[in-house]
């Protein structure tokens, strides 16, 4: 038996050493390593991935378009290894067709990730209720909107130091585009809430809070009044929490909710909603930060990321004026780079963003200052940490 033992070793040393010498081998051995950006110092940038990151970039309305450039500025100076797949998709621009929609999805299943502007709806009916938005979220499952509300280190506001997260389920709810007029004058709206997409982003918000260390979750409804929808709504969270015995749960009224994260927002952790209820809360939490322009979201399904603003607004009276906030749309590209792994670009793009908001010199107007969007870029461009010498 022993001498077997040792014959079979022999065998195996033999063809090992055999392999070693193979041209496959020799072609994956003389292949220059990419270091981890987390075993780099801090000052010494990482070396140079071998792939390129190739991200659906969908500029959208308003000043959508002059946001993606700078991420695009910044990513060039940065040297960022994302390569941009660019599809202008528009309801008020003649830029929508079905065409246009199935190669925005193709690309998005490709590449797995996104950066999205807003795409604008508009008010008019012309025949179709769910619009190019909507759909692009319930062709991909975009179920889960997470924005995550934190305070600028060196702006000042009412509340200052925030740190609260807000998930809204935004595949169904009041937005299912369910209308239709039953009688003259009268329209009749359909809200459409279900136990399995109830108990999903439930699962998807405690999750993340464990993901993330955070303590407690909080539903946000109005059971009270729509006692059948909103009640699954929470009865789905109520067992859900359960589950999670060591995060804390709570749920509170929507309009309740309005007047505490005013009042004292301090109190949230993280919070969970159905679609409307999420669209309010974004904003308003939003607007305890500096607004719209400061606070990046994402939208993610089992497959797909989607990185946005997390306030969506066109903002379309700048649209041209060079004077759109890009905080919001950078610190999302940060949030993108993270998830693709991409952690030292994350972070000296992030870094670069909160440096000079800390620093006060260069503030678009919604900030209360009076730099152009040009103006902040090529600051934050001047601030990333490692830049390619020319």
């Amino acid at each position: 038996m022993p001498v077997t033992m040792a014959a079979a070793l022999r065998g195996s040393l033999v063809t090992l050493v055999k392999g070693l010498s193979s041209p496959r081998w020799q072609q994956l051995a003389s292949r220059q390593l990419s270091v981890s950006a987390t075993l780099c110092s801090p000052e010494a940038p990482p070396a140079r991935a071998d792939a390129t990151f190739r991200v659906t970039m969908v500029p959208g309305d308003g000043v959508g378009p002059e946001l993606m450039t700078a991420v695009k500025e910044v990513f060039k100076a940065g040297d960022v290894p994302v390569e941009f797949e660019e599809f202008h998709l528009s309801e008020v621009q003649n830029m929508a067709s079905e065409e246009k929609l199935d190669q925005v999805l193709t690309s998005m299943k490709t590449n797995k990730v996104a950066m999205k502007g807003k795409i604008h709806t508009p008010m008019e009916f012309k025949g179709e209720l769910a619009s190019y938005e909507m759909r692009l979220r319930r062709k991909l499952d975009l179920f889960a909107n997470v924005v995550h509300v934190n305070s600028l280190p060196g702006y000042s506001t009412r509340h200052n130091n925030l740190d609260l997260v807000i998930i809204r389920e935004q595949t169904e709810g009041e937005y299912s585009s369910l209308e239709h007029e039953s009688v003259t004058g009268v329209i009749e709206c359909l809200k459409i809430i279900t136990r399995e997409k109830s108990r999903r982003i439930a699962k998807f918000a405690f999750d993340y809070a464990t993901k993330k260390g955070r303590n407690k979750v909080t539903a946000v409804h109005k059971a009270n009044i729509m006692k059948l929808a909103d009640g699954l709504f929470l009865q789905s969270c109520a067992e859900i929490a359960q589950l999670y015995p060591k995060i804390q749960y709570e749920n509170i009224i929507i309009d309740n909710c309005c007047m505490q994260l005013v009042q004292n927002p301090y109190q949230f952790d993280v919070l969970v909603m159905p679609n409307l209820y999420g669209n309010i809360i974004d904003n308003l939490a939003a607007g305890l930060v500096g607004g719209a322009g400061v606070v990046p979201g994402e939208s993610y399904s089992a497959e797909y990321a989607v990185f946005e603003t997390g306030a969506r607004h066109p903002f379309a009276q700048a649209v041209g004026r060079n004077i759109a906030n890009p905080t919001a749309m950078l610190l999302s590209a940060s949030n993108m780079l993270r998830h693709l792994n991409l952690e030292y670009h994350s972070n000296m793009v992030s870094d670069a963003v909160k440096r000079v908001i800390k620093q006060g010199k260069v503030r678009t107007r919604d900030l209360g200052g009076y730099s152009t969007t040009s103006d902040f870029v090529r600051a934050v461009v001047e601030n990333l940490r490692h830049r390619p010498a020319n």
